[in-house]
């Protein structure tokens, strides 16, 4: 795979478009599609969008989805980053972030409250078909860096492709606006979690 250049982002204004990416609720070992859904923000203050797409429940096209999803959406052009939440979306369908990266362009950050257990997801892979690509997609996704973003002695942490380190960490910190990941991500693990149980709603 051609490798890309970091993408520059010269400076970080408070209504960067940022979009946060995050899935439904669904059963485990079971078959079946699950939502995923996309929120636009400007900076981590103000909803500009929302967009959604369905995977396979431990399937191998969540890179494929998200990027069509990206690349399809009349916002694509306005975008800066892409913030995942976490690598895997429907159990264990992995998203391969330097193929993300290569389809849309873009610089991806895939944020996880807890450290990845990468012994534990190897594991886990074993069970699954065509496990050694999983394991690659895992793999591309690179080391994790501790970030603190709102709350002193909370961190979360973030696996970069296509930024620095150090512009992915002003991100987080200036779009971390109400908890300790972007608030894109937080919004749109809302929307998901209400598409995948309506019958929740009030």
């Amino acid at each position: 795979m051609r490798r890309r250049k970091l993408v520059r982002i010269p400076s970080i204004k408070p209504e960067i478009r940022i979009l946060g990416v995050d899935d439904g609720f669904f059963d485990p070992h079971t078959h079946g599609l699950v939502d995923v859904v996309g929120v636009v923000f400007k900076g981590g203050y103000w909803l500009d969008g929302v967009m959604r797409t369905e995977v396979e429940i431990d399937g191998l096209d969540a890179t494929e989805k998200i990027a069509s999803m990206i690349l399809h959406s009349p916002h694509y052009n306005q975008l800066r980053v892409v913030f995942l939440n976490g690598v895997t979306f429907g159990g264990f369908n992995v998203v391969d972030l330097k193929e993300l990266l290569e389809r849309i362009e873009l610089p991806v950050i895939a944020v996880s409250r807890e450290k990845p257990d990468l012994e534990s997801i190897r594991r886990a892979l074993k069970n699954l078909p065509e496990s050694r690509r999983r394991w690659r997609a895992i793999e591309n996704a690179g080391r994790a860096i501790e970030v603190q973003t709102r709350n002193a002695g909370e961190s979360i942490y973030a696996q970069i492709v296509g930024i620095s380190e150090d512009t992915a960490k002003r991100l987080l910190e200036n779009t971390s606006t109400r908890s300790n990941v972007p608030e894109a991500l937080r919004v749109a693990h809302i929307i998901a979690s209400g598409l995948s149980r309506p019958e929740e709603k009030i």
